[in-house]
């Protein structure tokens, strides 16, 4: 389960705002894994967002994961970071991922595709 917490801080000399989101997994009674909250869309056309859900720090392509009681297999990870103060933090975590018929759909037309 994932909580989010926001800070809105107004600059009195810029006034401009500044909207920040901080987002914390739940961690369950006796699970040693570390969860990070992960920004989940599904990539079929158009593009879904199926919103910010706690996953494993090791997920990689190819996973299978169940978002709502659908099955989900990742095909890309990944891990943005943004410069600050001269180094360099992470930013966003995003998983892309396709429902697990069209994945497999996916793969058996590209195997067609390298056939011909």
């Amino acid at each position: 389960m994932a909580m989010v917490s926001w800070n809105l801080g107004l600059g009195t000399s810029h006034k401009r705002e500044v909207l920040q989101f901080q987002v914390f997994c739940r961690k369950k009674e006796g699970n040693r894994d570390n969860h990070h909250p992960y920004k989940v869309i599904e990539i079929t056309p158009p593009p879904k967002n199926l919103g910010i859900r706690c996953f494993p720090s090791n997920l990689q392509c190819g996973e299978s994961v169940t978002i709502e009681g659908q099955a989900y297999t990742i095909s890309a990870v990944t891990h943005r970071y943004q410069l600050r103060k001269g180094k360099y933090e992470p930013s966003e975590k995003r998983l892309d991922v396709l429902s697990t018929g069209r994945y497999i759909l996916n793969l058996y037309l590209e195997s067609l595709l390298e056939q011909s």
